[in-house]
């Protein structure tokens, strides 16, 4: 075997990195599983966001799409359940990461809170999983020379050596994502006219700055649009 079949023998072999795999399979299942349902009733998703907001013109937009938004609802409960399922893990992670990819990109694309940092969190939850089940997926991929050993049985005992060195770099990333949500960006549309005229208070650009709200809020504005306002007009 070369050596990174070994080094994912070795990470199959850990308890600790198979308890991970198992957070995240039920994370994403449960995340898609509230998403899904509220397109298959009909409902609206972030039905709290205005209708004119960058994200709620787009979520109003898809709402009245018909029978897509429920194909949507349907997609996303299927990849959740085969995320549940231990046979079906890997089919499930291959369909839900289109899915989130996409999900992420619109949530950076309209700064979006409601999924600033779920969103990139799930699309390394995913990855991990893809990587998890690595020894399904190298038959696929565009690997020579392949080691000639079958699927990964679980062990008969696990070992219990803690990875620190992983579960510090996941604290980090998330500690990073959080920052990056946070001092990522000057100027975030927020959910809300008020909240967004909340980050402009005191501040030298204030005026520009509620300006840019009512833009985004009031009028409609696109993000890009507003932005290009708010940077002729600060200060």
């Amino acid at each position: 075997m070369s050596k990174f079949d070994e080094l994912y023998l070795k990470v199959k072999g850990n308890r600790w990195y198979w308890l991970f795999s198992i957070f995240c399979r039920l994370s994403l299942a449960y995340a898609f599983i509230v998403a899904g349902m509220v397109k298959i009733m009909g409902e609206r998703f972030a039905s709290g966001l205005s209708s004119i907001h960058p994200m709620g013109a787009y979520l109003e937009a898809l709402y009245h799409t018909g029978y897509y938004y429920t194909f949507i609802g349907i997609v996303q409960f299927i990849a959740a359940i085969l995320l549940l399922i231990p046979r079906t893990v890997t089919l499930g992670a291959l369909l839900y990461f289109p899915i989130i990819v996409n999900i992420w990109i619109l949530s950076f694309a309209v700064r979006f809170e409601g999924s600033f940092v779920t969103s990139p969190l799930m699309v390394l939850a995913n990855l991990y999983l893809l990587a998890w089940n690595y020894d399904r997926l190298k038959y696929l991929l565009p690997i020579k020379n392949q080691a000639d050993n079958t699927v990964f049985k679980k062990p008969a005992k696990y070992s219990n050596q803690f990875p620190f060195a992983f579960f510090t770099g996941v604290i980090v990333t998330v500690g990073l994502t959080i920052a990056f949500a946070r001092f990522g960006h000057d100027v975030m549309p927020r959910n809300s006219l008020s909240d967004c005229k909340a980050q402009f208070i005191n501040s030298e650009n204030e005026i520009a700055g509620i300006r840019f709200c009512e833009c985004i809020h009031l009028e409609g504005g696109s993000l890009d649009e507003c932005l290009e306002e708010f940077e002729r007009s600060k200060n």
